[in-house]
């Protein structure tokens, strides 16, 4: 199933073998990597419990991401039943355009319709990253007022949102 947003044609999708090309094309700069990885270990990274999404802007994607379905087993401050979010990264010539925040609000969308079983999804942004921070608020999830300091690139913003609830 994609979730779209007319208005500026965003959608996710479940990552399949014709987005493969696109998705390897996809950069981001240097300082964002430290942060979501590179194309390439996002397409390593999928299993039975780390769903890989892409991003679309019409018909091309865009980005990517990955949906955790055994995060709050691995991080303490998520609630049970609860997915987690990661890598998520938007191609450095897309940014800048609000296809982050739609996308966001499309995943939110398409959690509420798939992923129905599970009570909220969670996040970690990095406290260097402001940007991200906001597109995050601005598509729906909120600041525990938390930090996670457990990450590779420092202290990180825990951010939440309820699934079901749209």
């Amino acid at each position: 199933m994609t979730t779209n947003n007319t208005s500026c044609n965003v959608s996710i999708s479940p990552l399949d073998s014709t987005h493969l090309i696109d998705v390897q094309n996809i950069t981001l700069a240097d300082e964002q990597e430290k942060y979501a990885g590179n194309a390439e270990n996002f397409l390593s990274s999928g299993s039975e419990t780390m769903h890989l999404y892409v991003i679309k802007s019409g018909s091309k994607p865009v980005g990517f991401f990955k949906i955790d379905t055994l995060y709050s087993d691995n991080f303490s401050f998520c609630s049970q039943n609860s997915l987690g979010v990661k890598a998520f990264a938007i191609d450095i010539n897309c940014q800048g355009k609000g296809i982050g925040t739609l996308a966001v609000k499309a995943l939110l969308s398409y959690l509420d319709v798939n992923y129905s079983q599970y009570k909220s999804v969670y996040l970690t942004v990095n406290c260097k990253n402001p940007a991200a921070k906001a597109c995050y608020h601005k598509g729906g999830f909120l600041d525990t007022q938390q930090l996670y300091l457990g990450g590779e690139a420092g202290p990180q913003h825990i951010m939440y949102a309820d699934i079901g609830n749209r």
